[in-house]
């Protein structure tokens, strides 16, 4: 639009100057004769052709302006809503698929995770367990020996002890049996030496008398 505005502008000049040698022609030898004289009028030409407004402001190139306006949004809009446009929304859907399949990626492995960790407590809960159920069978199995050996030692013991008391009651029934004889043969030995011979039966008699 501003170029145009000054082509129509730089038109005007160029037409007088072009007519000014066309109507005098008898001037060609002043005007080669003095060579600042053309420029004189180019200018005087061109200063009396400017309207003194600036171009864009000039309401006589507002059509134009406009016109240039609307092929310039419609080109823009065209370029931005088939080129840039679809550029970015694929960016931003791409950007936002990685995203996802990154926090997928995460969730994922959160719950690979959260199993691996009650994997390993169930696995430390069932080797508790177990291992109380050992303890358990050791020390019962351990309980069950010892009362197996104490019960085989007091049985042993207790017959060893009847034994022990057999023998000594058979002992002492047996030295009872000798106490008679012992007691008789003592007693007919004193009574020998006080008062001389006595029959071993008076003895025996005496002393089963003293007995009862």
């Amino acid at each position: 639009m501003v170029t145009q505005a000054y082509a129509q502008e730089a038109a005007a000049p160029a037409e007088e100057h072009v007519e000014a040698p066309a109507a005098d022609a008898h001037a060609a030898p002043a005007a080669h004769a003095d060579p600042t004289a053309d420029t004189h009028a180019t200018t005087e030409a061109g200063g009396h052709g400017e309207s003194g407004v600036f171009p864009p402001f000039d309401p006589a190139t507002f059509p134009s302006q406009l016109l240039w306006l609307a092929i310039t949004f419609g080109a823009l809009y065209l370029l931005m809503s088939k080129v840039a446009l679809p550029r970015i929304g694929g960016i931003l859907e791409n950007r936002k698929a990685i995203i996802d399949a990154d926090l997928a990626a995460a969730d994922a492995s959160r719950q690979k995770t959260d199993a691996a960790i009650a994997a390993y407590e169930a696995a430390l809960a069932a080797a508790k367990a177990k291992a109380q159920g050992i303890a358990s069978e050791t020390r019962d199995a351990i309980q069950a020996d010892l009362a197996a050996k104490r019960s085989a030692v007091e049985a042993d013991l207790t017959a060893k002890v009847t034994a022990a008391e057999a023998r000594i009651s058979a002992t002492k029934a047996e030295a009872l049996t000798h106490v008679d004889e012992i007691a008789t043969e003592t007693a007919q030995t004193v009574v020998t030496q006080l008062v001389g011979d006595v029959s071993a039966d008076s003895v025996r008699a005496a002393v089963a008398k003293a007995k009862e």
